[in-house]
């Protein structure tokens, strides 16, 4: 598996080689530096650590800081880290990985956070249809009976009710590259992916395809 660091910066429309139009998401993925590499004897499973975008050092803790200087970059520590599992090449600690890593007709999974919703309703957050506009309705928005009172007597854990939405882990699976540009760092994919522009995201190969067949 191989696998990036990117940020999302919005979505556009680009033609295929057919004149077809195809909605995609542009990313910036990389340049990423490998901060740390693991292995199964010294570790317990195999992966390498990557470090996207900056932070002022100011606003760094000390083991970013030195993880920084362990990788060369003496006082630039990274914003963004992740862990890439089973690579599928060996990486040198301070290597720079970049969008080349993938190419068009791949398919790729992004992992991100999506948009948060703060406190939301049934309606809103689960798609209920809420209660009767009119005749005796005096619950539009409401969830309704939520249990029993002599059995179970409880409510059931699980049972969809208002609270907090968004703001949790997602992946999109089996998104097309339909284009890399390697001097700029950009991944075009087929689709929309987690999150806002802006956020950082994780895109590896995807684990259910490989490479688009004609």
């Amino acid at each position: 598996m191989k696998g990036i660091i990117a940020k999302k910066l919005g979505m556009t429309q680009v033609y295929d080689e057919n004149g077809v139009l195809i909605p995609v998401t542009v990313l910036q993925a990389g340049p990423c530096t490998v901060m740390e590499v693991k292995t199964k004897d010294k570790n317990g499973y195999s992966a390498v650590q990557l470090g996207f975008g900056a932070r002022k050092a100011k606003n760094a803790g000390k083991a970013m800081i030195g993880r920084a200087k362990k990788a060369g970059m003496e006082g630039n520590p990274h914003s963004a880290f992740r862990e890439i599992l089973d690579t599928e090449k060996e990486f040198k600690v301070g290597e720079i990985i970049k969008a080349d890593i993938f190419a068009a007709k791949e398919y790729v999974d992004v992992n991100g956070i999506i948009k948060g919703k703060g406190f939301q309703g049934v309606v809103k957050r689960f798609h209920f249809a809420g209660g009767r506009a009119s005749h005796g309705g005096g619950w539009d928005r409401r969830p309704g009976s939520i249990g029993q009172k002599e059995k179970p007597a409880n409510v059931i854990k699980g049972k969809k009710m208002p609270g907090h939405m968004g703001n949790v882990p997602r992946t999109i699976q089996n998104l097309l590259v339909v284009k890399v540009s390697p001097e700029e760092n950009l991944l075009f994919l087929k689709g929309a992916v987690p999150g806002p522009t802006g956020g950082i995201l994780t895109v590896r190969s995807a684990i259910k395809k490989s490479i688009k067949k004609n």
